[in-house]
């Protein structure tokens, strides 16, 4: 099973502003800065354009050359996943809180929607691919971790499985990516109720 973000699957993170003007080469001191740049311009032009954006608008919104992209990621699906990766990050942190559970994951994926469609596609498209089978993995144990402590808490039945709810998950991303803005956090907690209908504790 596969899923995202989640938007994430995912992150929810507030990003500092990228600059868009060519840095000054600095030689090789300037290699973790400037891949640090490339992935928040990443993300942020995945968000709006999806996977398939050009990769030179990445570099443009990051500040560096090309060269410079493609000596940090040679495939665009390395960039890709040192993006997602870093939304995981940012993810399991907040899903380790005591507090955490199903509702907190809902508002990360209505918060992060095309990300998270960009996650599952990728993820989904490249299931064999050894450089993106593990955020499958990771998001998995986010979830897993998330339904132990929602069942824990009585909040869902323990008919209830991991799977089911990165289903459930996989699919408000993909209708909340064909929903208008305006309406997305509608929607996306209208789909929600009729999930926690039936993720609910059933009785005896």
């Amino acid at each position: 099973m596969v899923l995202p973000s989640i938007r994430t699957t995912l992150s929810g993170c507030t990003l500092a502003a990228v600059p868009t003007t060519r840095k000054t080469n600095r030689g090789p001191s300037a290699g973790p800065a400037n891949r640090a740049a490339l992935i928040a311009a990443a993300r942020e032009i995945f968000a709006s354009e999806g996977l398939n954006a050009p990769l030179n608008a990445v570099a443009r919104r990051a500040g560096v050359g090309q060269g410079s992209l493609y000596r940090h990621f040679p495939e665009r699906i390395d960039l890709a996943v040192a993006v997602f990766d870093e939304n995981l990050d940012a993810l399991e942190t907040a899903s380790a809180a005591v507090d955490a559970g199903l509702d907190e994951l809902l508002d990360r994926v209505i918060e992060r929607t095309l990300v998270s469609t960009a996650f599952i596609d990728m993820v989904s498209g490249n299931q064999h691919d050894a450089r993106v089978a593990h955020l499958g993995e990771r998001m998995q144990a986010i979830v897993a971790a998330v339904v132990d402590r929602e069942r824990a808490a009585g909040r869902i039945g323990d008919h209830v499985a991991t799977e089911d709810v990165l289903l459930a998950i996989t699919m408000l991303a993909e209708v909340l990516a064909r929903t208008d803005a305006a309406d997305r956090d509608a929607v996306g907690r209208r789909a929600w109720s009729i999930f926690h209908a039936a993720f609910a504790p059933r009785g005896e």
